[in-house]
């Protein structure tokens, strides 16, 4: 009996650490997206993606009213790739990943600027899996506002 407790406490912490190895391959994923859009780098962040990933965003249009907007991978990719002046900056925080087996949901909240301008905020949820090599996205959807309490180490990047 000892021997099989001494086994679970010296297990146990591995199971863990696996875990969180794996919250964090999903969370690196999110950020590697976020730092190719900052470089302008499409291709880059086009390799996070399944080809036919779908993208929605949900917000208050004018008039009050909520609205879902589907959009395009690559409309935004395209967004990314065009050379400008102003840096596209997708600021994310408080980064929650969750997992079962080969799918995975990761939610952050986020501000987006251009250049130095802050434009807009909201959250971020992703949906990827794992084909057997990596973690894939295959679907985006995010909320869209002005106002959100946006931490001044965000503010500050």
């Amino acid at each position: 009996m000892k021997k099989v407790i001494l086994l679970l406490l010296c297990t146990v912490p591995f199971l863990t650490f696996a875990q969180s190895a794996t919250e964090a391959e999903v969370e690196a994923v999110i950020v590697d997206i976020f730092d190719g859009m900052r470089d302008g780098d499409s291709a880059r962040v086009a390799a996070h993606f399944v080809r036919d990933a779908t993208m929605s965003s949900v917000f208050r249009n004018q008039d009050g009213k909520v609205e879902r907007r589907g959009g395009s991978l690559q409309g935004w990719l395209n967004a990314i790739g065009t050379p400008r002046e102003e840096v596209l900056d997708e600021r994310i925080w408080d980064v929650k990943v969750n997992l079962d087996g080969e799918l995975a949901t990761a939610w952050c909240d986020y501000a987006l600027y251009i250049g130095e301008s802050y434009s807009h905020c909201g959250v971020d949820a992703f949906q990827l899996y794992h084909d057997g090599t990596r973690w894939k996205v295959f679907h985006v959807a995010d909320t869209r506002r002005k106002e959100c309490d946006i931490p001044d180490e965000v503010k500050n990047k």
